[in-house]
């Protein structure tokens, strides 16, 4: 599932039960881009978006033998590419060819495979003739039958390990009942194993999940939906509360280094309609993990590991600077005019800085936001509103805010233009006096 297959909840399913788990879909070009790292601080191995520090791709030992990477593609060549890359550090490669959102059939990925047997064939034969690891697809169900047949007939004579099937057509949606009965009909035409998926409306225990993969007749059951309400679906003696779950999996968050936004998003959908409730609301406000775990009271346990990693040397977002690796040689021109002392006044120099990173939803409105703050605090002191002077880096931002004969700025590079020179702003307004350290790190903008 995008957004819910990382790393945390991989080894969270492993721990509970499940044979193999997937990774969410991703993109072969974001992957071919990425740089390849160990980090032995969280015992992982990263694959990494140079750009902006980006994690594309986290994995480590626990999952080796039993991780699937999904992968999105609609090119032979690009998906070899990272199916070299990978392979040491994956059990298998997925190519999905059943998602209908429309990012991945405009594309030419997902779904859209399924209308051209003649590229999807040439993409799965390609990587099984030249990977050492095995090789499998995921595809939805066609109108036909006999088509659906065909289809498989076409795809398992590649050479894949296996084929998922989503018991759905690609114009289906959750709410439409699955078809067990066309998926029986091409297991028992084919000879490679079938993994049924598509059933998580009716699975709500561990024997639910037999029940469905006798129904099509399959090999295995692929969970995805009902595994994202509560993974311990996968153990045997039953389903946990969903705070012994969320407990579980904010532990494994904290340990390794899972990005907030993330960790909210699988919260969230875990709680569901639990997200109305006094403690819900308050969740919702969270933007950093240890904000996060503080609700679930695991902040000591937060705090304690980011430190204890930090010392390991663990590079966190907070700590992610550009880098001349993978830049071309006008982006490390750039660097030189505007970051370097080499043959220029470094501009950064008698700069007020501090580690500050703007968070979005933590100012309810427009008249909240620092830079606003501070051009009205201008305003009253008779002062000329500040000015910004921004400097990129590919895909990375600092901003200096210059007001009042001061110059200030956040170490934290930013994603685009307008939250840099928000951070400076911030910067500015905690060294006038008009913000304070406590409530800046009580909300997670002032970084340590």
């Amino acid at each position: 599932m995008v957004r819910v297959g990382t790393l945390p909840m991989r080894l969270l399913a492993l721990e509970m039960g499940a044979d193999i788990v997937y990774t969410e879909e991703l993109i072969d070009l974001k992957l071919i881009k990425s740089i390849r790292r160990p980090n032995p601080a969280l015992g992982t191995i990263d694959f990494v978006d140079p750009s902006d520090g980006t994690i594309v791709f986290r994995t480590c030992a626990l999952e080796t033998s039993k991780v699937v990477l999904q992968l999105g593609t609609s090119d032979p060549a690009r998906a070899l590419a990272v199916g070299k890359l990978v392979q040491s550090d994956i059990a298998g490669l997925d190519i999905n060819m059943g998602c209908p959102k429309e990012f991945s059939i405009k594309g030419g990925m997902g779904a859209a495979l399924l209308s051209d047997p003649t590229k999807a064939t040439n993409i799965l034969r390609t990587l099984c003739s030249q990977l050492d690891i095995p090789v499998t697809c995921k595809i939805r169900i066609l109108p036909n039958t006999l088509d659906t047949v065909n289809l498989v007939q076409q795809l398992a004579a590649t050479g894949i390990s296996a084929i998922g099937i989503h018991a759905r057509t690609r114009d289906e949606r959750p709410q439409h009942r699955p078809h067990p009965d066309v998926l029986r009909t091409v297991a028992s035409a084919v000879d490679i194993p079938i993994i049924a998926n598509g059933g998580s409306r009716d699975i709500h225990t561990y024997e639910d999940m037999h029940k469905f993969q006798s129904l099509c007749g399959a090999d295995s059951v692929m969970v995805a939906r009902a595994a994202q309400l509560n993974v311990s679906i996968f153990r045997k003696e039953g389903v946990l509360p969903i705070d012994t779950v969320i407990d579980k999996y904010l532990r494994l968050c904290v340990d390794y280094d899972n990005a907030p936004h993330n960790t909210k998003y699988c919260v969230q959908s875990i709680l569901k309609e639990l997200q109305e409730t006094p403690r819900g609301k308050r969740f919702l406000q969270c933007q950093t993990l240890q904000q996060i775990c503080e609700i679930w009271n695991l902040g000591d346990y937060c705090r304690r590991r980011q430190q204890e990693l930090k010392d390991q040397g663990n590079v966190g977002r907070a700590d992610v600077m550009p880098s001349q690796q993978g830049m071309n040689k006008r982006q490390k021109l750039d660097i030189v005019d505007n970051l370097s002392t080499s043959n220029t006044l470094d501009k950064y120099v008698g700069v007020i800085s501090r580690n500050m990173a703007f968070l979005r939803s933590t100012y309810a409105n427009d008249n909240q936001l620092p830079k606003t703050l501070l051009y009205v605090h201008a305003g009253r002191m008779g002062k000329q509103p500040p000015g910004y002077e921004t400097h990129q880096c590919d895909k990375l931002f600092r901003s200096i805010c210059s007001y009042d004969g001061q110059r200030y700025s956040s170490s934290f590079w930013e994603k685009n233009k307008k939250q840099a020179e928000q951070g400076a702003a911030l910067v500015a307004l905690l060294q006038l006096g008009l913000l304070t350290e406590e409530a800046l790190y009580e909300n997670g903008s002032l970084i340590s």
